[in-house]
């Protein structure tokens, strides 16, 4: 059983997701990926983050695969891009994205990062979306404490999520930006969860605490970032294998002495830290 996370209007969402970055680059993979996103599904990982700047929409064309006679079991993402973040050019991204995912609504959209598009007038545009059915929620990604504060004095306060990058190696956000969201009741949606080109997964740290549990290092880094109860982790997986494996992630509790063995070999944060980012 795949834990919940309570987003800020009540509902509930897997605390293991779906990612798509990457997904829909070649037309050959399509059928596969959606194949992949499909059986996520079916092992209960309901939610599928995607965004417009993926594949330049091909990622949210893989969706609308995977989608396909299915549209009720899914917690749909996706994101705007920054230069289209303007009151009316978010209402028109989000037009163009809900025609390539094949759907009448986006269940969470997000902006992707800051750009020069005021906060205000965005906030603005999520409002209108949400009044009109086009999304059920909105929030943002890769914002740090200050964003956050920005975003909450400019009348974001309705933000339901913040998307930024977790994972063993990447912890900047556990000095106060978890704090500052958890106090808000506003989840940590954690993107790269599993690292970047295996460096992580080749941990020595993440291969003994898998020795100890029969599992792999990937699914130890899963279970690691959802562990707070506060954090939904999307790893992208483009095969069937590799989503399966995922999914059995869910199922891996790790105890005291496992976080102490990865603290010590990729310590917390003891300052703050600039945000990370991909």
């Amino acid at each position: 059983m795949i834990a919940r996370v309570r987003l800020p209007d009540g509902s509930l969402v897997p605390s293991l997701g779906q990612g798509t970055w990457h997904m829909g680059e070649a037309n050959s993979d399509a059928k596969a990926e959606a194949m992949a996103l499909r059986a996520g599904l079916d092992l209960g990982l309901s939610l599928i983050d995607t965004a417009e700047m993926y594949a330049e929409g091909g990622a949210e064309r893989v969706v609308a695969q995977a989608m396909a006679g299915r549209r009720e079991d899914v917690f749909l993402v996706s994101k705007v891009y920054p230069h289209n973040a303007s009151r009316q050019g978010c209402i028109a991204a989000c037009e163009r994205s809900l025609g390539r995912l094949g759907t009448d609504r986006i269940d969470l959209y997000l902006l992707h990062w800051r750009g020069s598009v005021p906060l205000a007038e965005t906030i603005a545009a999520m409002e209108d979306l949400l009044a009109a059915g086009k999304i059920r929620a909105w929030g943002v990604s890769n914002f740090d404490v200050d964003d956050l504060e920005e975003l909450w004095a400019a009348g974001g306060t309705n933000c339901a999520a913040n998307q930024v990058l977790y994972n063993p190696e990447h912890r900047g956000i556990e000095f106060d930006l978890l704090a500052w969201q958890a106090a808000r009741g506003v989840p940590v949606m954690g993107y790269t969860p599993l690292g970047q080109a295996g460096r992580l997964l080749r941990s020595r740290a993440l291969a003994t605490v898998a020795a100890r549990h029969g599992a792999t290092p990937a699914q130890v880094a899963l279970a690691w970032a959802v562990r707070s109860g506060c954090v939904i982790a999307i790893p992208k997986a483009g095969t069937v294998e590799h989503v399966t494996a995922n999914a059995a992630a869910a199922r891996l509790r790790l105890d005291a002495d496992d976080l102490a063995t990865i603290d010590a070999a990729l310590p917390p944060p003891r300052r703050k830290q600039a945000l990370a980012m991909l």
